[in-house]
């Protein structure tokens, strides 16, 4: 087996994995895919984890798939993003297919019910820990600090206010304001180089 199939089929596995023992959604799997990969594999630095995942979150599609393609193809291209996406996406269609099957006999257990008031309990820490840990990885210079007070007070306030603003727009506003300090900055560096 070659050193790309070898790596392909740890990826598949470790998606399988991730996929299988993760409930909650993409956000609850970001502390996992953080742990397989900048932790114990050591294939991603944590900068390069946070961008992931900061792209993931801004286009199309859940963001475990989207984690998922990208890791895979950052570390075996276009197999690896496919088998990747792949085995991400196979434990929730096996579960969800099954209960579908049974679905009205499966709510009706007081079991599965209680089992799905402790996951739900283990999700907010899981989302809560990833937010924590994506929170130090952060650079600590003054644009991020700007963003992340604003964006938190402006979360906060319309929670308070009960105004309904998409998260869709958070990430569209501070990848605006994120293009226009760099645009800023890039014609302060331009103007020093020409003088």
């Amino acid at each position: 087996m070659s050193k790309k199939a070898k790596v392909i089929f740890e990826l598949f596995i470790t998606f399988l994995k991730v996929g299988a023992f993760t409930f909650g959604g993409g956000y609850a799997m970001i502390a996992l895919l953080q742990n397989e990969f900048v932790t114990k594999k050591e294939w991603l630095s944590d900068d390069e984890f946070l961008d992931i995942i900061a792209i993931a979150e801004s286009t199309p599609g859940p963001i475990a798939i989207n984690s998922s393609t990208f890791i895979g193809y950052k570390k075996a291209g276009f197999w690896g993003s496919f088998f990747s996406t792949l085995a991400m996406c196979i434990p929730s269609f096996t579960v969800i297919y099954i209960i579908s099957l049974f679905f009205d006999k499966f709510l009706s257990f007081k079991y599965v019910e209680y089992a799905f008031k402790g996951v739900g309990a283990c999700v907010v820490y899981l989302i809560f820990s990833a937010g924590l840990k994506m929170l130090k990885g952060l650079k600590k210079d003054i644009f991020s600090k700007v963003i992340f007070v604003t964006v938190l007070l402006v979360f906060i306030g319309f929670s308070l206010f009960a105004v309904k603003f998409s998260t869709l727009y958070y990430i569209l506003l501070c990848g605006a304001l994120g293009l226009f300090f760099y645009g800023v900055k890039k014609a302060k560096e331009d103007k020093n180089d020409i003088s």
